[in-house]
C-alpha cells in the first residue's frame, strides 16, 4: 500500500460521499470494488475520525429525510436502513419516534387530489394499495383513508 493509493481513495470515498450521506457499509462496498481491503480499511477509519463517516448521524438523517419527503412506515424505514448496513440497534433507536398514523396521513396527502374524485370504494382501493406499498399495517391504513375522506369530502 503507498501513499498515491491511500490518497486515490480517499478522494474516491470524499465524491461518494458529496452526494448524500452513506453509511459506513455503503462505503466499504464501494471503495473494495477499486482498492484492497488494508486501503479500505484505512480510508474508512479516516473518515470517521474525521467525523464524516458515522452509522448513528446516518440513520437519523435518513429518518429524518423519510419523514420529511417520502412518508414510509417506522418498519419500512427500519428495513431500508438495515439494507444500508445499519445495525438493528441502531436502526430502532433511530425509528423510535415514528408515528406511522402521521406519517402515512402525510403520505396519503400526497395522491389524495388523484384519488378523491373516485367513488369511495375505488378510492379506498387505491389508498390502500399506496399505503400498504409504503410500509403500513392495515389498522394504519383504515385509520387514515377514513380521516382523509371525512376530511376531504
Amino acid at each position: 500500500m503507498n501513499e498515491e493509493e491511500q490518497q486515490r481513495a480517499a478522494s474516491y470515498a470524499l465524491r461518494f460521499l458529496s452526494y448524500r450521506p452513506r453509511s459506513e457499509f455503503e462505503v466499504r462496498s464501494r471503495l473494495r470494488r477499486k482498492f484492497v481491503t488494508e486501503v479500505v480499511d484505512l480510508t474508512v477509519e479516516n473518515l470517521k475520525a474525521q467525523g464524516l463517516l458515522d452509522d448513528i448521524a446516518f440513520a437519523a438523517a435518513w429518518t429524518r429525510s423519510r419523514i420529511s419527503y417520502r412518508p414510509r412506515s417506522a418498519s419500512m424505514v427500519s428495513r431500508e436502513l438495515f439494507q444500508k448496513g445499519i445495525s438493528g440497534d441502531v436502526a430502532r433507536d433511530a425509528v423510535k419516534d415514528i408515528d406511522d398514523d402521521e406519517s402515512a396521513y402525510v403520505a396519503g396527502q400526497k395522491i389524495l387530489d388523484r384519488v378523491i374524485q373516485e367513488e369511495y370504494g375505488k378510492y379506498r382501493l387505491k389508498m390502500w394499495g399506496y399505503l400498504q406499498r409504503r410500509g403500513f399495517n392495515a389498522a394504519v391504513i383504515s385509520r387514515v383513508i377514513k380521516r382523509l375522506w371525512e376530511e376531504k369530502c
